[in-house]
């Protein structure tokens, strides 16, 4: 597996179904964001549409629900891919995208994603649905996903959460966008803790979400560029941090590797795939995020796509999204065996 770093002048190219719906997501959603900080939540849920489980297979994946706390509403849906049943499998923990403050595992975007990744990996998929901002702020999102992993670590939860075949030793945390973000500090987390059952061995941050105080190159190149702007990110930013603390971007939950960062150079944080868009205007973030992981010491494996934007990935009808799809499967497979080498050393 090779990493793709190519720096041709962006370029979007997307067909124009896919950037009509982009560009039409974006608009209907920010209609549900008040200047206040508030979010218009019950008119939303009347266009949010979902995706019931499917007991039974369907392409050769079934998936279900698992409450963890009803209290916050945090559960997750997993996807068997149900033609391998006698074959061990890694499992991947997924956390969706949204700004911290759409979607769920169930959205039809997700519910696809994760569809795809279960029968071209193959692995057993953890979908999670944590809570959403401004109800619920910084720490909610991140609490609700670590407390996931541990949930699983229990015997009892994993024998009637997961499949026999799903080998919680190999474990990828995945991310896209928001869940990018979540996924680099929930990894942080899983180092300095104590699981029994559990282990995390790689981690793909798709786009992830990062920021800072400074405007970047990026940020000011591509505005205009689908589903993000500097005027939702900074709206998202101060809806998501406590409330009380102000809007400050270099917080280290947004700026990870900025001048509040954590010195993560003891951590033995597993190998990173990071992919990043060219015409998305967070890549300036993602590509010093690639830079920091370097000086730290850590593995980390760059794939670039020149010529998308933010969120390409959800749009199967991509060659793009199918070829990244390929990438996590050859990631997958080369961390997965690394390890299993590792582990009969």
């Amino acid at each position: 597996m090779e990493a793709t770093t190519q720096s041709p002048q962006p370029s979007l190219s997307l067909p124009w179904k896919t950037r009509i719906a982009l560009s039409l997501h974006f608009t209907v959603t920010n209609a549900f964001l008040r200047k206040n900080g508030t979010i218009n939540r019950r008119l939303l849920n009347l266009i949010d549409f979902r995706n019931p489980p499917t007991l039974q297979p369907i392409n050769g994946v079934a998936s279900h629900d698992v409450v963890v706390d009803k209290a916050r509403n945090l559960w997750f849906r997993v996807y068997v891919p149900t033609e391998l049943a006698g074959e061990e499998l890694p499992v991947i923990v997924y956390f969706h995208g949204g700004g911290f403050v759409f979607l769920s595992p169930d959205a039809l975007p997700y519910d696809t994603m994760c569809r795809r990744l279960a029968t071209k990996v193959p692995a057993v998929i953890v979908s999670v649905n944590y809570r959403l901002a401004p109800e619920h702020r910084y720490p909610s999102q991140h609490d609700d996903c670590f407390d996931v992993l541990k949930f699983l670590d229990d015997e009892e939860n994993k024998s009637k959460s997961l499949p026999e075949n799903a080998n919680l030793l190999r474990c990828f945390i995945v991310g896209d966008s928001a869940g990018g973000n979540i996924a680099h500090h929930v990894a942080q987390r899983a180092c300095e803790f104590n699981f029994q059952r559990f282990k995390v061995i790689g981690v793909v941050a798709i786009q992830p979400f990062f920021g800072g105080e400074e405007r970047t190159d990026s940020e000011i190149r591509l505005a205009g560029t689908p589903l993000v702007s500097i005027e939702r990110n900074d709206w998202v930013w101060k809806a998501f941090l406590p409330e009380g603390e102000g809007l400050n971007r270099d917080h280290p939950i947004i700026n990870v590797s900025g001048p509040k960062a954590v010195n993560i150079s003891e951590l033995k944080l597993p190998p990173v795939m990071l992919v990043v868009g060219g015409c998305d205007a967070l890549q300036d973030w993602q590509k010093r995020y690639y830079e920091w992981l370097k000086k730290s010491g850590k593995e980390v494996y760059l794939f670039e796509y020149p010529n998308m934007c933010h969120a390409f990935y959800i749009s199967p009808e991509l060659s793009e999204s199918v070829q990244l799809i390929t990438q996590v499967k050859d990631f997958i497979q080369k961390i997965s065996s690394n390890d299993a080498t590792k582990f009969t050393n």
